[in-house]
């Protein structure tokens, strides 16, 4: 039997104007709302509501077998709720059924853990607010931001009750070992490690439409079969992925709406397959072994580690300036400022300012908003100056000199 355990990633990040210098010391809006708005209702129209309702669909269709999570930014909720709450109505049907788990994360979808292991912790109690807020839910597995992993992490979520974490199946780590088991974090005892199975949730999110690949077309029925193909070398397969995948980066009529459609119905042609929630997964199946990530892993580019985020001296430059404001902006005990500050945190943000090429730098390109990553750091970093300009006018102290 092999169980298949689709999780959607589903973010939208607060994108930047591209501030002036001439700017700083004006403190005018930091966020280019125009292009939020029309990005998140773009999507909204392209991906999440025509997918929901598939997903909606199959799952009654099947009688409840089919099963899917979901983890979702507080900052995507917010844009949802100011500019397309009918998304937010879609996904509360989608949790109603049962057989939806939703997954905690990081509030502003940042790197914090790697700064500040307090903001971390209140920024995932954040989250885990607003899920039970909107959907009355409360979140057992925790992902986190990029799926940013290591035995620290691991220890560190385990304390804070989580039953489970996800983290990338990398090779490095992995060695001989397989993915599509179930695992144990090094010396902890209740908390149960989920490892996304990169190829074939890549072959989804990245190669579906590419016509050089020597698998296309890929159809549901091929899919299924590569699945099956697991059954006695597995327990789970782990389908971890943006949720962008359906209808944005991959466009309708590349038929990747036809794939979701058919795809559970072939996996049940084999009848030793099910689909189960990441909650479900950790509960049925027994660690096999005890994985030890010594280091930090993400789900981004070749390397699999930070550099998507950290790999230059901009990147660092920004970042640690940053977090260097944390005593000073939460002293200000200013809840618009607060806010401001951590979605400064973002980690798009410093994605933008990578300078990779090749085919880590083709992805980058199709994200990044900037002309380059130079024009981002600019940008970012005139934000800064501004911010703290404005943090001393609006703080009771000052403190910034």
């Amino acid at each position: 039997m092999v169980s298949v355990c689709f999780y959607f990633q589903v973010h939208q990040p607060p994108r930047l104007r591209k501030y002036s210098v001439f700017e700083i010391g004006h403190h005018n809006s930091y966020f280019d709302e125009h292009k939020n708005g029309a990005i998140i209702k773009k999507v909204s129209h392209k991906c999440y509501l025509p997918t929901n309702r598939i997903i909606l669909d199959l799952i009654n269709k099947t009688d409840g077998r089919f099963k899917v999570a979901y983890s979702m930014t507080g900052l995507v909720l917010e844009q949802l709720e100011k500019y397309a709450p009918e998304v937010i109505e879609s996904f509360k049907q989608l949790v109603d059924t049962g057989c939806v788990e939703i997954l905690d994360e990081t509030y502003y979808h940042t790197l914090s853990y790697l700064y500040s292991k307090e903001e971390f912790k209140e920024q995932v109690e954040l989250h885990n607010k607003k899920i039970r807020q909107l959907f009355n839910f409360r979140p057992k597995v925790f992902r986190n931001t990029e799926l940013v992993y290591n035995n620290d992490i691991a220890a560190f979520i385990e304390n804070m009750g989580y039953k489970g974490i996800i983290a990338e199946g990398a090779d490095h780590i992995l060695q001989w070992r397989s993915p599509n088991f179930v695992y144990k974090p090094k010396g902890l005892k209740n908390i149960k490690l989920l490892l996304k199975n990169y190829r074939l949730s890549d072959d989804i999110a990245f190669r579906f439409s590419e016509k050089s690949w020597k698998e296309f077309p890929l159809t549901a029925e091929k899919y299924a079969q590569w699945i099956s193909k697991i059954n006695g070398n597995g327990n789970v397969v782990n389908l971890f992925m943006d949720y962008e995948t359906f209808g944005e980066h991959q466009w309708e009529d590349k038929g990747i709406f036809d794939f979701l459609k058919h795809l559970p119905y072939e996996v049940f042609k084999h009848h030793d397959n099910d689909f189960v929630t990441p909650s479900e997964a950790i509960q049925r199946y027994k660690p096999v072994a005890e994985l030890d990530f010594p280091h930090f892993v993400s789900w981004a580019d070749i390397e699999r580690d930070l550099s998507a985020w950290l790999g230059n001296r901009m990147q660092q430059e920004a970042i640690k300036e940053i977090y260097n404001l944390e005593p000073h902006i939460k002293l200000s005990r200013n809840p618009a400022l607060i806010d401001e500050w951590r979605k400064l945190q973002t980690s798009d943000h410093f994605y933008y300012m990578c300078t990779k090429w090749f085919n880590d730098g083709d992805v980058h390109k199709y994200f990044n908003p900037y002309d380059s990553p130079y024009e981002a750091f600019i940008a970012y970093m005139n934000i800064l100056n501004d911010f703290r300009i404005k943090a001393n006018k609006l703080s009771e102290v000052k403190v910034f000199e």
